[in-house]
């Protein structure tokens, strides 16, 4: 029994504690994300925004929840019942298991993969799939276009942040997050790859179907995109997979970027501050942009998505991979 316990029950609890110590702080992320961005909206459209349901409003995000989950679950008729509800809860799930590479500090990560960064561009990569199950499996044409356009614009901006993420990894030789975040401590890589990381964070958004590039939410033309067949907890399960995919790439802008858990200067007291802290300081930065842009930019045409996609950012950033290459050489700076 003894051996029992030592050897796979504690083990197993020790497992489950850590997984929930990073999945409840998220989930209360993503509902205060929410939260977040109707206040920003308001603040920059000269409203209040939510106010009413607890103190300055800040129960509204569960009021919302609790009304999603209570809603009665329409079916459409004719609809894939089996792929009609794992597309959301694949799109969910993978938001979630993509946080088991990400370091919150030195030695503080879940699972410290020497290929951490091909973990997280594959379980993104993952995420078109849920999309496109969720169109078919509506038997909807409307639902069935709005994936296939959703399906296109992520496949399009992957293959630039592909182009970007090698980038970053010439600079420091290795594939782990923690090397990665470790080989900024003099200079954060936001500095000498400035248009790759302008790139990486307009990419991030194409990623996630947010605002300039919410074209599977064409409202004119396609009602409410690949989602639009879905009510109750299944369409809240996409809802909440849309933040927690804000979230993640705002936590991979930070740590191929911004240094992760390092202060800007390695200086007292800035160094003082935990560096779970500083993380979730530039994770809330950049979800701010992510609102910032919804509120002001207007949205592309599908032909502009397109064009950027492939006739901007990917012929640029290819020859910004091979330039870093050559002046790595050239002056000796490959990683060794």
């Amino acid at each position: 029994m003894a051996e029992f316990w030592s050897g796979f029950l504690l083990p197993l609890i020790i497992i489950v504690l850590q997984i929930l110590a990073i999945v409840v702080p998220l989930l209360v992320g993503v509902a205060y994300a929410t939260y977040a961005e109707r206040k920003v909206l308001g603040a920059i459209q000269m409203r209040q925004g939510p106010n009413i349901v607890g103190p300055w409003g800040l129960l509204q995000p569960f009021a919302d929840g609790l009304k999603l989950f209570a809603k009665e679950q329409v079916l459409p008729a004719g609809a894939n019942r089996v792929l009609y509800y794992i597309a959301p809860m694949l799109t969910f799930l993978l938001a979630l298991v993509a946080w088991a590479v990400i370091p919150f500090d030195y030695g503080m990560v879940l699972s410290n993969l020497n290929v951490g960064i091909l973990y997280l561009f594959a379980i993104s990569s993952l995420g078109v799939y849920g999309i496109i199950v969720a169109g078919w499996a509506s038997n909807s044409r409307y639902a069935f276009l709005g994936g296939l356009r959703s399906a296109a614009q992520m496949v399009s901006y992957e293959v630039s942040m592909g182009f970007v993420i090698i980038t970053v990894l010439l600079c420091v030789g290795s594939l782990n997050l923690t090397d990665i975040v470790r080989a900024q401590e003099k200079i954060w890589f936001v500095v000498p790859l400035f248009p790759m990381f302008v790139i990486f964070f307009i990419s991030a958004l194409a990623e996630t179907n947010r605002s300039p590039f919410d074209l599977p939410e064409g409202e004119s033309e396609l009602v409410a995109g690949f989602m639009v067949e879905y009510s109750s907890a299944p369409f809240a399960l996409f809802f909440l997979g849309e933040y927690a995919n804000m979230i993640l790439m705002s936590a991979m802008t930070s740590i191929l970027f911004l240094g992760g858990w390092l202060p800007p200067l390695d200086i007292a007291p800035l160094n003082w501050i935990p560096g779970p802290i500083w993380l979730a300081l530039k994770i809330a930065f950049f979800m701010f942009v992510y609102i910032w842009v919804r509120g002001t930019m207007p949205r592309y045409r599908y032909d502009q998505l397109m064009r950027l996609g492939w006739k901007v950012f990917l012929p640029f950033s290819l020859a910004w991979l091979v330039l870093t290459a050559g002046v790595l050489v050239a002056f000796g700076w490959l990683p060794k």
